[in-house]
């Protein structure tokens, strides 16, 4: 068992508990929730964040996402169980999680403005950087 560095939570509490807010007006947006909860499935795998993926797992399970789809996420590019929808923003997600290397280029982007409204990439920019951070605090301070 890994032991948790720090309680980032009750040592900044006002500043964890804006992010949780800023998390949870995702619910008003217009992309469907296991999309989102599926983002953030992957952005986790990248990250390899064991309490978001515990998490996660467990919602979309609890909420009738396919087994068989989620046991794939990690490995979707090969997968046929993904809408051209779902492929495009699973590709956006890998693109801004590890912006460094890919630059988020016009093609990821112009692959989302097939599917997607403007408000709704740029929801999904902000629950792929929403993730980033939780998976960042999780994982450095052993959560």
């Amino acid at each position: 068992m890994v032991k948790q560095r720090l309680y980032f939570s009750e040592l900044s509490p006002a500043t964890y508990k804006a992010l949780v807010n800023t998390s949870l007006t995702l619910d008003k947006s217009s992309l469907p929730k296991a999309m989102i909860e599926m983002i953030f499935m992957r952005v986790s795998q990248i990250n390899g964040c064991a309490f978001c993926l515990d998490m996660h797992g467990k919602f979309l399970r609890a909420n009738g996402f396919d087994s068989a789809k989620m046991d794939v996420i990690a490995g979707w590019r090969l997968s046929h169980a993904f809408s051209e929808a779902e492929r495009a923003a699973l590709d956006w997600a890998e693109a801004v999680t590890n912006i460094t290397t890919s630059g988020t280029p016009d093609t990821l982007f112009d692959a989302l403005k097939a599917h997607f409204t403007d408000a709704e990439i740029s929801d999904l920019t902000f629950a792929i950087s929403i993730m980033n951070a939780f998976n960042r605090l999780a994982v450095s301070l052993r959560q």
